[in-house]
């Protein structure tokens, strides 16, 4: 991951010139994109969905009480963190209002889902998110790259004096995705906090009854159906995978991207395009990811409908490529290596965090 830098300031007419340009080829391209109908909802897609997740959850219960007591219920784990992570998908589709064009429907839609399906708290994500979106890959400012478990920028690395830390770091992109096991842990546990805090919580009470029935009604089930043996290992193979899926699809959309130095100021195509890496291969991609493959087009247009964003990459692409802006694109694989090499990197670029190889390009853009 680089950083942006803060270039030399131009004069207050060029700056103003340049952002008035920025914004005006900006908005010929969301007319562009109303004008294709990319901006439309997409009922028959989200409701096929949103029906086909409750019945594949049901149908995942009955099979796993007909399996009975068997290891082989491991693989049933399996299929469930498999299936809890593609309904958590369209989670985000709801908060992001992809789904209805009413926010209280978006917003009950996403509390369904996060809270009674997957078991995470909405309120806790809707707010980690939001700031995200607002400011991706902002030193100090986005949440995503403040994690306590692996340094993500060289600041947070050069904090450890230790030589053991240091060399801990040195090397964490070989177990960055080993960590990863623990994270759907990690996400219930952080949903639980959320609604036993004493700090004020919006539907407290309804996020506290559906997790409720969501995490203790699949313990009592697993604990009904399997010997404690079989059910602990059965809930550490779901948390496990679940984890890690949820993990290797967020990883590859900004860890080795450009940081931002909390002092630059970007208009909102850098902000959003030169901090955010696309996933290529396909339609397969696509599912696999949850359509967050075609990342820099969600951060251009988050409320867009997950099925457009696949028409919507080649306009952005050759949008960015008129105004000078790199627009990143790799394999799965890549990108995974990508992240493995940076965080393994990050604290021996030297001192300054905010070194960039990227300020000469952004300088010569400069009229």
């Amino acid at each position: 991951m680089t950083s942006l830098a803060i270039p030399p300031a131009p004069s207050s007419s060029r700056a103003g010139d340049r952002a008035a340009r920025t914004t005006s080829s900006f908005t010929a391209l969301t007319r562009q994109v109303h004008e294709l109908g990319l901006m439309r909802r997409r009922y028959g897609y989200y409701w096929t969905k949103l029906v086909g997740a409750t019945v594949l959850l049901a149908a995942w219960a009955v099979g796993f009480v007909h399996l009975g007591d068997t290891w082989w219920q491991l693989a049933s784990a399996v299929v469930l963190a498999v299936l809890v992570t593609q309904v958590a998908f369209l989670g985000h589709d709801a908060a992001h209002r992809q789904i209805f064009v009413s926010g209280r429907w978006n917003d009950w839609a996403s509390l369904v889902v996060a809270d009674l399906f997957v078991g995470i708290s909405y309120g806790w994500w809707q707010s980690k998110h939001t700031r995200h979106h607002a400011n991706p890959n902002k030193d100090g400012y986005d949440p995503d790259i403040a994690l306590g478990a692996v340094a993500i920028t060289p600041t947070q690395a050069n904090r450890h004096q230790s030589p053991v830390l240091r060399w801990l770091v040195a090397h964490q992109g070989w177990y960055f995705f080993p960590l990863l096991l623990l994270e759907g842990l990690s996400l219930h546990v952080e949903a639980v906090k959320r609604v036993t805090s004493r700090t004020p919580v919006q539907r407290r009470w309804v996020e506290a009854a559906f997790l409720l029935v969501r995490l203790g009604g699949l313990l009592a089930l697993v604990l009904v159906v399997l010997p404690l043996p079989k059910a602990a290992a059965f809930l550490g193979v779901e948390l496990g995978v679940f984890g890690l899926y949820m993990g290797a699809t967020f990883a590859p959309n900004h860890i080795g991207m450009p940081l931002v130095s909390p002092r630059l100021k970007l208009d909102f195509l850098r902000r959003q395009v030169l901090t955010s890496r696309n996933i290529s291969g396909g339609r397969w991609v696509s599912v696999l990811m949850g359509g967050l493959n075609h990342q820099v087009e969600h951060h251009l247009f988050p409320s867009m409908a997950r099925p457009h964003l696949r028409r919507l990459a080649p306009l952005v692409a050759a949008h960015c490529a008129a105004e000078g802006v790199p627009y990143t694109q790799t394999t799965l694989l890549q990108s995974y290596r990508q992240v493995v090499v940076y965080l393994n990197t990050v604290g021996l670029k030297g001192r300054d965090p905010f070194l960039c190889p990227l300020v000469a390009q952004r300088r010569a853009l400069q009229p």
